[in-house]
């Protein structure tokens, strides 16, 4: 019974292998029942949900209207109670704290020219302290300033300064000034200093306080607009009620029903209907199939497949659920966002076209709707496209909907609508816009986790420093980490000067060398001021630790979830090199019969991609250059070059897409660069301290 189970699992397993590394047998099941929930979803919703009565019958259901209208007063009267509730946001002056600084500084030097002029009386010094500065104390506190000693004044300039900070940084309303000027006393009570030192400390501070905490009062207004508008409008809901459930029908209502064509006439499905469906999925298929084929063959080869059929579904499932509410919120944007970042930009215009056109007729929804839909869905499409943070898509889905507002108002000015249901839509339209967002940000990790879909976004969070891979290579193996940024610098700019990717470069870059935390004493530029440790080992064992380093970035990679692109990047970076130092040690030590060349070399593969091959001659170049002696440009161009073109004649670059004129490209983007980060500095001339004093 046992083995009976074990067999079925196997089949179960190799049923599923085979379905995978079939692509035309998966995409030919994915078709089919992408078309069958088309179908029955569209035939289900091609007309409005219609009901079989007549006069005097009670109504089965509640039957809605096709209208919506707005409490526009109730709205405005929330809207202000919240508005009121918001407290005053406030902004501190730097510069109020700046003076304040400057004038004790200038005190205080004054205080030492004046105590350093003791050619004149202690009435002419103070009669001069009053004259040059700008605080205004007492005679006795001048006098008390002036008989401080040096030491004893420095350490009482450098004591306000502290208390001032802690005073200002925190800001001073107005109200609060007299209880700071009683703070500060407290303060200098509680110092060990003499008596005179904590007068004049108090009466510099008292004297040139000011307050600098302000009322903010566009911030203070923008909040309260902010607030303002998460405010949900007081709404009598699109499609009123026109009867309400176990209420009687007379002839008026039965009319409403039949105007807005719901009232059933026959049992089932038309033939006409089903045919017409038919040729309506199978048309809107074959014009995204023919998209795909002519211009985004290979997503047929790739998981995204998958996500473009999931996500037309659940927006449409989503936008049905959503229609009660209002069709001005079914958040199609959404869709138009996901796809220009997970797939291309010109896939989410043609998706969205088609999705706007087929709910539009699923829910027979006005002109107006439809184009909201597809002049909105655009510029979310397009607004996304240099998105380089995930909180930026918020503000996308904004610039939605202030495009779907502008949409609305164009045809509200156009039909002659009322001003009130122009200014309900309206507000629909930006609530899409923030709803579309908010379904972006949600799922865009389930995509790329689930799919394995590496995108900008996700790119730029992995060469965030302070991810945990990240801060565990600069904490643990910081030479490493120091080598990674500059090949990540490198390789980015190759990258661009060919047209490459530039992030999948640099967060490959960043990534390259992981495997180095295992063992980050036995590489170079990780051994400051100990003994090398493979002069203790034989050449065989160190050139196993070295090129494991790829095998051990591999599985670092994979605990920490990496994408497979930055994967692939880690084990190819070195493709097949052979490992020449520990060669030639091997040689000197044993007999050359018995040392093998293929036991000095990594294990590969070679880069497939552009990106791999970027990264594996940054790498080198990196490493090459700096071991140049009193670099050059000559001899840092010389290097570079040297470095391409060894790769090149070791076949390490035979199965990635690099032509000779991308490794010249390359070679100039190296050198600029390399150039950049050792650049030649000038020579300071050696001034000494008297030159400076007898200058002043």
């Amino acid at each position: 019974m046992g083995n009976k189970k074990v067999t079925n699992k196997r089949r179960k397993k190799k049923r599923f292998k085979i379905l995978r590394e079939n692509k035309k047998m998966r995409n030919s099941l994915i078709l089919i029942i992408f078309t069958l929930i088309l179908f029955f979803i569209v035939i289900d919703n091609i007309q409005p949900k219609k009901i079989s009565v007549k006069p005097g019958d009670f109504a089965p259901y509640e039957i809605r209207a096709t209208r919506e209208l707005v409490d526009e007063r109730g709205t405005e009267k929330l809207k202000e109670q919240v508005m009121n509730r918001v407290e005053p946001r406030y902004r501190i002056a730097p510069s109020i704290q700046m003076k304040m600084k400057n004038d004790i500084k200038d005190f205080f030097n004054i205080v030492r020219d004046v105590k350093a002029n003791d050619n004149i009386s202690v009435n002419k010094r103070i009669s001069l302290l009053e004259e040059q500065s700008n605080i205004q104390l007492t005679k006795k506190e001048y006098n008390m300033a002036i008989q401080l000693e040096y030491k004893t004044l420095n350490n009482l300039e450098n004591s306000i300064y502290d208390i001032m900070n802690q005073i200002m940084s925190t800001g001073i309303k107005e109200e609060e000034l007299d209880y700071e000027k009683e703070n500060v006393r407290n303060v200098f009570e509680s110092l060990e200093m003499s008596t005179s030192e904590r007068e004049l400390g108090i009466s510099l501070i008292n004297s040139t306080i000011q307050p600098n905490k302000f009322v903010d009062a566009e911030a203070t207004q923008r909040k309260k607009i902010e607030e303002a508008e998460k405010v949900e409008p007081v709404v009598v809901k699109e499609h009123q009620v026109i009867v309400r459930k176990g209420d009687r029908i007379d002839e008026n209502t039965l009319e409403l029903v039949r105007d807005s064509g719901l009232l059933k006439e026959k049992e089932g499905f038309e033939i006409s209907t089903v045919a017409g469906t038919i040729i309506l999925v199978i048309l809107i298929e074959l014009t995204i199939f023919l998209y795909l084929y002519f211009f985004n063959r290979e997503i047929f080869d790739s998981s995204k497949i998958l996500i473009l059929t999931i996500m037309i579904i659940a927006i449409i499932i989503i936008s049905k659920a959503v229609y009660n509410i209002s069709p001005y919120v079914m958040p199609l944007a959404s869709v138009a966002m996901l796809l220009s970042i997970l797939i291309d930009p010109k896939l989410a215009l043609v998706i969205n076209f088609m999705l706007s056109f087929l709910l539009g007729v699923m829910l027979n929804l006005d002109e107006s709707i439809i184009a909201m839909f597809f002049i909105g869905g655009s510029a979310a499409a397009f607004s996304v496209i240099n998105s380089s943070q995930r909180y930026n898509i918020f503000f996308n889905g904004l610039i939605a909907g202030v495009v779907n507002v502008l949409t609305i108002l164009a045809f509200g000015l156009i039909k002659k609508t009322e001003i009130i249901d122009t200014l309900m839509r309206s507000g629909y339209g930006i609530i899409n816009g923030a709803f579309s967002a908010i379904l972006t940000i949600g799922t865009l990790p389930l995509w790329e986790n689930v799919f394995e879909v590496i995108t900008p976004l996700k790119l730029l969070e992995l060469s965030n420093p302070n991810q945990p891979l990240l801060k565990r290579l600069l904490l643990e193996a910081p030479g490493t980490y120091h080598h990674s940024v500059i090949v990540g610098n490198l390789s980015e700019a190759a990258a661009e000067a060919i047209g490459a990717d530039p992030l999948i470069a640099r967060a490959g870059s960043y990534y390259h060398d992981i495997g180095k935390l295992n063992r980050p004493y036995f590489f170079k530029e990780n051994q400051f001021g100990i003994d090398n440790p493979h002069n203790k080992l034989n050449p065989t064992l160190s050139t196993l630790i070295i090129t494991n380093h790829t095998k051990d970035g591999l599985t670092f990679a994979e605990e920490y979830s990496l994408p497979k692109e930055i994967k692939d990047i880690i084990v190819q970076h070195h493709g097949d090199t052979f490992v020449a130092y520990f060669y030639h040690k091997a040689l000197k030590e044993k007999n050359s019969e018995e040392v093998k060349v293929e036991d000095f070399r990594y294990k590969g593969p070679k880069p497939q991609t552009r990106e791999a091959a970027l990264v594996m001659l940054a790498d080198s170049v990196e490493a090459a250059v700096r071991s140049i002696k009193e670099p050059n440009k000559g001899k840092i161009e010389e290097m570079i070059r040297s470095v391409i073109q060894g790769k090149l004649k070791d076949n390490q670059l035979d199965e990635c897409d690099l032509t000779l004129k991308d490794l010249n490209t390359i070679a100039n983007a190296f050198s600029n660069v390399m150039l950049g980060i050792l650049h030649e500095r000038i020579e300071y001339p050696n001034i000494k301290a008297e030159e400076i004093k007898g200058e002043n």
